[in-house]
C-alpha cells in the first residue's frame, strides 16, 4: 500500500490483479493471513479503493479471488468480497468471468466435487468504460465459410405445424411464404439456421428484447428468428493452470487469461496496473500486446522473478 497512493488519480486504463487468497498459501507475509473472512476482506479494501481512484473513467478493474473451504464448508470468499465492494465503493460489477481450468489439481474427494473454476470480477466506475468487443472477438479462430445445404427436410416440421395451427388462411399463406424464404437462405449458406414460433403452438415471449417478436406474433401469427452463426463470447474463459519452472510464487494464473482482458478493455499503449504482481503474468501479457504496465508486490523475491520473466519476453520481442 505504500506505492499505490503515489500513483495519480485517473491515470490507469486497466487494473488486472489477483491478491493472495484467504489462508491458502504462504505468500511471504501481508494480506491473506488474517484470522477471519471479515478481517481478510477488510484488509483488501484499501488496495481496492486505491485501484478505483487511479483508474480513468474509461478504465476497468479485473479482480480475481479464489475460494476457501473451512471444515468442509465453502466460505464463498470471492462473493463476500464482491458484495462488500458493492456496499463500500462507487463501482459497478459488469460481469463475473469464470476461469474454467482444464487441469485442476487431481484430488479425489469422497464428499464433494473438485473445484475447477475461479471468478474474475469486472468492475467499472463510470458508464464511459472502454470496451473493444470487435478486437476481442478477433482473438477467436476464424470460422470456415458456410457450405450450401441441400437438405430437403429443412423446415418440414414447421410446414406441418402451420397447417395444424389456428391461424387464419391468409396468415398461414404468409407464414408458408416467409418459411420458404428463410429455408432458401439456409440452403444458400447465407445464415446458419433459424427457429420459427407460431401463435398457439409455441410459448410466447414476455417482452424485453423479445418484444418485437411478440408484436409479430400478435400481428402475423408467427415470427422467425434467424441464426447467423456469428461467434459470441460467453462469461467464461477456458485455460489450463500454468506451472512455471523455478517460480517462487505458489499460484500462477495463465497469460492467456490476461491477454483476453487486455484485448477487451485496452488499446496498445494503454497503461495496465497489477498491485499484486506476484510472478509477473500481467506484466508479461501487457508487454506481449504492447501495453505499458506497472507492477507492485510486497515480496522482493516475487519482484525479482517477475523482472526475469519480463526481460525474457522483451528480448523475444526485439
Amino acid at each position: 500500500m505504500a506505492l499505490l497512493p503515489e500513483l495519480p488519480a485517473d491515470s490507469i486504463d486497466l487494473v488486472v490483479t489477483s491478491p493472495p487468497y484467504f489462508r491458502q498459501r504462504d505468500y511471504g507475509g501481508g494480506i491473506g493471513n488474517e484470522d477471519t473472512p471479515d478481517a481478510y476482506i477488510a484488509a483488501l479494501m484499501p488496495a481496492f479503493a486505491e485501484c478505483v481512484r487511479v483508474i480513468k473513467p474509461s478504465g476497468s478493474i479485473i479482480w480475481n479471488l479464489g475460494d476457501k473451504y473451512d471444515e468442509s464448508n465453502l466460505l464463498l470468499m470471492p462473493y463476500r468480497f464482491a458484495l462488500a465492494v458493492a456496499g463500500q465503493h462507487p463501482v459497478r460489477l459488469v460481469n463475473t468471468i469464470m476461469w474454467a481450468k482444464t487441469n485442476p489439481t487431481p484430488r479425489q474427494f469422497k464428499r464433494r466435487l473438485v473445484s475447477s473454476t475461479e471468478p474474475f470480477f469486472h468492475f467499472v466506475k463510470s458508464d464511459a468504460y472502454f470496451y473493444a468487443m470487435d478486437a476481442f472477438m478477433q482473438g477467436d479462430e476464424p470460422k470456415a465459410p458456410r457450405e450450401p445445404k441441400a437438405d430437403s427436410n429443412i423446415g418440414k416440421s414447421y410446414f406441418e405445424l402451420i397447417a395444424q395451427s389456428a391461424l387464419t388462411d391468409s396468415q398461414k399463406d404468409l407464414a408458408r411464404t416467409a418459411l420458404q424464404t428463410v429455408i432458401e437462405e439456409v440452403q444458400r449458406g447465407e445464415i446458419e439456421g433459424f427457429r420459427m414460433k407460431i401463435r398457439g403452438i409455441h410459448s410466447e415471449p414476455f417482452g424485453g428484447q423479445d418484444g418485437g417478436r411478440k408484436i409479430q406474433l400478435d400481428r402475423n401469427g408467427f415470427t422467425i428468428i434467424r441464426i447467423h452463426g456469428n461467434p459470441i463470447k460467453r462469461d467464461y474463459i477456458v485455460a489450463p493452470v500454468e506451472s512455471l519452472k523455478g517460480s517462487p510464487h505458489p499460484a500462477v494464473y495463465p497469460v492467456k487469461l490476461v491477454e483476453e482482458f487486455l484485448r477487451l478493455l485496452t488499446l496498445p499503449g494503454d497503461l495496465v496496473l497489477d498491485p499484486f504482481v506476484g510472478s509477473g503474468t500481467t506484466a508479461v501479457a501487457a508487454a506481449a500486446l504492447s501495453r505499458r504496465f506497472i507492477g507492485i508486490d510486497i515480496n522482493p523475491i516475487y519482484c525479482d522473478y517477475a523482472r526475469t520473466r519480463l526481460d525474457a519476453v522483451q528480448k523475444r520481442l526485439i
